[in-house]
């Protein structure tokens, strides 16, 4: 339970800064899976997981946004 209460926090924190329009605002669980990558894998470096998370994030955003487009929904 303290372990999500801290994963929840630091999204929320994540949240609160600027950021690329481009991105999804981080989830907890995509924090959870940043910190478990950090821990779990000692071979990939720090720099290699955040692209990656960076990546993710942004073709997450590119989905949603065609999605919207396809159905004719308005964007928040």
């Amino acid at each position: 339970m303290l372990a999500h209460a801290y994963l929840t926090i630091t999204a929320a924190d994540q949240r609160d800064q600027p950021t690329d329009d481009r991105l999804l605002p981080i989830t907890v669980n995509a924090t959870r899976r940043l910190f478990l990558a950090f821990l779990a894998l000692p071979t990939a470096t720090l720099d290699h997981i955040l692209r990656w998370s960076w990546w993710r994030r942004r073709h997450q955003a590119n989905a949603k946004t065609s999605h919207y487009r396809r159905r004719n929904h308005q964007l928040n």
